[in-house]
């Protein structure tokens, strides 16, 4: 499978105090009422460095639930067989389940469930996330790599009863996670790069918004 990346490329030099820097928002037109079943979200980032700190990640909801989930990607330090791409997928549902060797109870310290894989890959190829429904309630996030298809499970988890599909629009987002405790300045952040792409759907038309800023360091950052 090879899927177009596109869209809103954010480079970050800031210069004040925040964890979360820039959101994007997106929406997937035609949405059944009871959501979708599955949702895939592109991302790119061939020019970040290879040092862990950024979180690019898409945020969905569920019909019936008002928490959400996240699906995204982290860079990571380089081993000695080569880079490292870290998947993470994620329900901040309290009641969520999971028997899924990747995946782990608590989602930042609250309810839910996380899931992450560290991964052998290239920088220089994107990534597509991949949330799918797989049995009633069940949930499973991939990451495909988009020039060549390979697939890796990241985890899978049960919502509770009553949890439906996939709302039609939420928004991503990037962090930088080690401003989420102590006291920073803008001026320490690092540069980084990344590329959101238009998210696709067997359920309807994905379309992207423009990226905003928001958070302490407004104004002090590029973005193109």
């Amino acid at each position: 499978m090879k899927t177009s990346l596109l869209q809103t490329t954010l480079l970050s030099t800031l210069l004040q105090t925040t964890h979360a820097l820039v959101g994007i928002s997106w929406k997937v037109s035609n949405t059944p009422s009871d959501g979708l079943k599955d949702i895939s979200f592109p991302i790119a980032m061939p020019n970040a460095a290879h040092k862990s700190g950024y979180y690019y990640a898409q945020q969905f909801s569920f019909t019936g639930q008002s928490d959400v989930g996240y699906t995204g990607l982290q860079p990571r330090e380089d081993k000695s067989s080569g880079s490292v791409v870290h998947a993470a997928f994620s329900s901040f549902v309290a009641g969520t389940t999971s028997s899924d060797p990747n995946c782990s109870d608590g989602a930042d310290g609250g309810a839910g469930v996380s899931c992450a894989v560290d991964v052998s890959a290239t920088y220089a190829h994107g990534y597509v996330l991949r949330v799918k429904n797989t049995q009633g309630t069940t949930w499973t996030g991939t990451m495909v790599d988009a020039v060549d298809g390979t697939e890796t499970h990241i985890g899978s988890y049960t919502l509770p009863s009553g949890s439906g599909g996939i709302q039609g629009s939420q928004v991503g987002f990037v962090e930088y996670y080690p401003w989420n405790s102590g006291t920073h300045t803008c001026d320490q952040l690092p540069k980084t790069d990344v590329t959101f792409g238009v998210p696709t759907s067997s359920g309807g038309t994905g379309e992207l918004g423009a990226a905003y800023e928001y958070g302490d360091c407004v104004g002090k950052f590029e973005e193109s």
